[in-house]
């Protein structure tokens, strides 16, 4: 039960909070979750308030919600006070973590660095203490990236395994919905509210090498750590195994991503956009102009490619496995760092993300630090609907590097 709404007034250094998105709506009485907070990404319905998606067009053109996310009212029946809505990178296409209209939200773990993106303010105001936790989403990474670049915890589920509904779509097929938190105690919480509790005993270790080659030098350390912990726990060997098969390359598996999610992004937005015209920043924009120009014909020779993709990975990972990867590519880039790196860190960066969004897999990005003190993440990938048992599993893991 919602207990009360009242005006919001928050210290918004983190520059998190959407303009339209400053309110609280207290959780029940009693609950797992009493005493803790929590903000949504700015696609998640709440009843009488506006949805913005990153897009003050958007914002104009669309009715407050009627209706509020079952994800966000399980949060509150749980005991979780609502403190609002956060900036998302425009129409979640992005991974860098700014939008032109609302701003850039500060990474408080690396101020001079972008926060990733799209779920940019779930991120910012998480790693500046302003919630305990934050919803966010993950399509092509804008969890596990902006968890990554702010070094805190981040999950993108199962596909299809939270309910969508009140929750605004880029791309559907690749869609899924996601928190952030800094505490591993309260990331492990949210995460026994929101996931349904099945059996799933994770006994191996996979090391797939193409994406480790993926991750910057300064990355390495980190991802050998957590493998050899994990392995430690499990009391198995780490086994190598092939992820592509002979010819493939990640850049091919990136690529039928691209074309396959751009057409649907355009399936889904495409008529809003050609009807109003929004102003968007560049790269969107540029992203919304190459979706409209994929045909059905190229888009059905990508989804071909991604079967076969989904049922590679699905196999290899099977009933018990557990993989260790990179959440990001790199360190977060500097906020003044040139676009065709920007670029380069994207490319490398989604070469990794694919793989648990072609295949639909869930992933868990585990905070880490550089030998010099900056924020990163490395994941860990399970079995389709392992999601909980995964959680636990990072949370051991954790505690086993602390030691």
């Amino acid at each position: 039960m919602i207990s009360s709404t009242r005006a919001f007034d928050i210290d918004d250094t983190a520059k998190a909070w959407v303009s339209h998105g400053k309110f609280v709506i207290d959780g029940a009485s009693h609950g797992p979750l009493s005493g803790l907070t929590f903000a949504v990404k700015d696609i998640y319905d709440v009843a009488g308030w506006p949805t913005g998606f990153g897009n003050p067009v958007w914002l104009q053109t669309h009715a407050p919600a009627t209706l509020t996310s079952p994800m966000v009212q399980s949060l509150l029946d749980a005991g979780a006070t609502l403190k609002g809505k956060v900036i998302t990178d425009e129409l979640t296409y992005s991974l860098n973590g700014d939008n032109i209209h609302d701003g850039t939200p500060l990474n408080a773990n690396a101020p001079d660095c972008v926060p990733g993106g799209s779920s940019s303010g779930s991120a910012a105001a998480v790693a500046a203490g302003l919630v305990d936790f934050a919803l966010g989403s993950d399509t092509g990474g804008s969890t596990r990236v902006p968890a990554s670049y702010c070094g805190i915890w981040g999950l993108r589920s199962t596909h299809g395994c939270l309910p969508t509904v009140g929750v605004l779509p880029l791309q559907p097929s690749f869609d899924t919905l996601t928190w952030l938190a800094q505490d591993i105690d309260v990331f492990e919480k949210v995460g026994e509210v929101l996931l349904p509790a099945t059996q799933h005993p994770l006994k191996k270790v996979l090391h797939w090498q193409d994406l480790w080659d993926m991750a910057e030098a300064e990355l390495k350390p980190g991802l050998a750590q957590v493998q050899s912990v994990l392995s430690a726990l499990l009391g198995v060997q780490p086994e190598s195994q092939d992820l592509l098969p002979v010819g493939q390359t990640l850049e091919d598996w990136r690529r039928a991503y691209h074309v396959a999610s751009a057409r649907e992004s355009w399936m889904v937005h495409g008529a809003w956009i050609d009807q109003y015209k929004p102003a968007m920043g560049q790269a969107i924009a540029d992203r919304f102009k190459f979706a409209s120009t994929v045909t059905e014909a190229v888009a059905k020779n990508a989804w071909a490619d991604i079967e076969m993709v989904k049922q590679r990975v699905q196999q290899l990972v099977a009933e018990h496995g557990v993989v260790v990867l990179p959440s990001s590519a790199s360190t977060a880039p500097r906020l003044d760092a040139a676009l065709a790196s920007v670029d380069d860190v994207r490319m490398r960066t989604m070469r990794i993300t694919c793989v648990a969004g072609l295949s639909g897999l869930p992933q868990i990005s585990i905070p880490m630090r550089t030998a010099s003190g900056k924020p990163y993440g490395v994941s860990l990938l399970g079995p389709k609907g392992s999601d909980l048992a995964l959680l636990r599993l990072a949370g051991a893991v954790y505690g086993g590097l602390a030691r």
